[in-house]
């Protein structure tokens, strides 16, 4: 029974379950006499260090490290609520350190950083990286993220992975792929329209292109984004030079008309009459949470598949489903990056997943489907061998 003066609050399940963290550290050895601890600890434990220092490999051996992920915030753009700080973000980094241990069998540690600045970031990062396998880059805001991560990539040769931006796209483009399928067409036939261009619409759209979408266009709180519109900046620049090849200008409700697939990365809502523009066999995927751009029921008034973020609605498009395979993949095969063609490699192969079970409401496996780790890690894995990058 708690007895101190927030006790009140473990009314709420939440609280009740947070309360004293969601994490521990477990030893994996038992030091129970003098003779263990000689070898745990000194003088056998000089014997380990002198032959790392000679052999640098052999950390990956003989420490926790090839089995262990860095889950780095500075809580400036945490779930939905924000820049609320690296302490308010703690229990959403004990939360996804919990999701690698329990979906992938990998071991990490939530670090909140006190700085927000890029270059600070990028510094400690750095500096604290020889005790990490990976870094997974979580809730950081856009665009910081997007330079964030392509700085560590560059100066690390340990794979680093912003989730909020390659962990949405991979399920999203499986998704798709998948609903695609379902009603007789490739990616290659549709046309997208994405709302929001932070981290994830970036990295859906980029990945999209990738996988050969036919067009896609995406939009801000000031429209959509074409070449040549003033006022954006580099990122969305960049994005613009590779989307909207039809060239479309003004507000994202005259760019679903038509449209074959809506990606809701955003909370700008949708009215039900800009839905019905769409053209048939629609794909909606509104995944703002906890209201999507578009409701459920609405949008199946006039789409033949609906996805949303949410687990209370049929195909939930999920980030455990990609994060934990990737890292397991990515570590197994000891690989120095995680490259595009290993994140499309992670989406084919949960795509895949569904086989000859799709229908309208299974486009997407469940997140307690025991099968996603195992295929994609292996996908990982493989193409990281390919691409030249792993090596084990």
């Amino acid at each position: 029974m708690t007895t101190d003066s927030h006790s009140h609050l473990d009314a709420d399940p939440a609280f009740a379950l947070h309360r004293g963290g969601k994490l521990g550290v477990r030893p994996t050895v038992d030091v129970v006499d003098h003779e263990g601890l000689a070898l745990a600890y000194t003088p056998g434990v000089a014997r380990v260090c002198s032959a790392i220092a000679e052999t640098p490999e052999l950390v990956d051996t003989y420490t926790w490290k090839s089995n262990l992920v860095a889950v780095v915030t500075d809580g400036s753009a945490v779930l939905g609520l924000g820049d609320i700080g690296p302490e308010a973000a703690l229990p959403v980094m004990e939360g996804k350190s919990l999701l690698f241990k329990q979906f992938g069998g990998i071991d990490s540690v939530p670090v909140a950083l006190a700085c927000t600045d890029v270059d600070d970031i990028v510094e400690t990062v750095v500096r604290m990286a020889p005790s990490f396998g990976g870094i997974n880059l979580e809730d950081i805001s856009a665009p910081r993220c997007f330079e964030i991560e392509k700085r560590l990539r560059e100066r690390l040769d340990i794979p680093v992975f912003h989730d909020d931006q390659h962990g949405t796209a991979i399920v999203t483009v499986a998704a798709l792929r998948n609903a695609a399928r379902l009603t007789g067409r490739t990616l290659g036939d549709l046309r997208v329209v994405v709302s929001g261009a932070g981290a994830a619409g970036v990295a859906v759209t980029k990945m999209l292109v990738d996988g050969g979408i036919g067009d896609i266009a995406v939009a801000d709180s000031k429209g959509v984004i074409y070449a040549g519109r003033e006022g954006l900046n580099p990122v969305k620049a960049e994005l613009a030079g590779i989307s909207n090849r039809a060239g479309l200008q003004g507000s994202i409700e005259a760019a679903l008309a038509g449209a074959d697939v809506f990606i809701g990365l955003s909370a700008g809502e949708v009215p039900e009459s800009v839905v019905a523009t769409m053209a048939p066999d629609a794909i909606i995927c509104a995944m703002a949470n906890p209201t999507p751009e578009i409701h459920p029921d609405v949008a199946r008034k006039y789409a033949s598949v609906v996805a949303t973020g949410r687990s209370d609605f049929p195909n939930q498009i999920n980030n455990v489903l990609a994060f934990p395979a990737v890292f397991r993949g990515a570590l197994e095969a000891r690989a120095t990056d995680i490259t595009e063609n290993m994140k499309l490699a992670a989406a084919d192969a949960l795509a895949d997943l569904v086989g000859d079970d799709l229908a309208a409401d299974y486009i997407i496996p469940s997140t307690f489907d025991d099968r996603v780790v195992p295929a994609v890690s292996a996908a990982v894995a493989e193409q990281a061998r390919k691409d030249g990058v792993a090596r084990a």
